[in-house]
């Protein structure tokens, strides 16, 4: 479960919630196989189908040196009918 970052809280994110879809941002090496057999374990659902791609690198200048920020995937998974992942975070009351 290393892989899996953390979850992307974005508009097109909640809206992908409706259709059973979740994104998630993984580490760069991670195979689609690996992703999905973590998904699959960690929270006892059935994936359907995966997408994933690589974001653009986004510059970042410290003085005179040109960086660049770190890589990593973006993953959205599809989940099989009837299963769904709880909400990670909880309200605080």
């Amino acid at each position: 479960m290393d892989g899996i970052k953390y979850f992307v809280v974005t508009d097109k994110s909640i809206r992908l919630l409706l259709k059973n879809q979740y994104t998630s941002n993984v580490e760069s090496g991670s195979t689609r196989t690996e992703i999905k057999h973590w998904v699959e374990v960690f929270f006892g659902v059935k994936v359907l189908a995966m997408n994933s791609h690589r974001l653009p690198r986004k510059g970042r200048r410290m003085g005179p040196i040109m960086g660049h920020t770190m890589h990593y995937k973006r993953v959205i998974v599809t989940l099989q009918p009837g299963y769904s992942i709880p909400p990670l975070i909880t309200k605080r009351t």
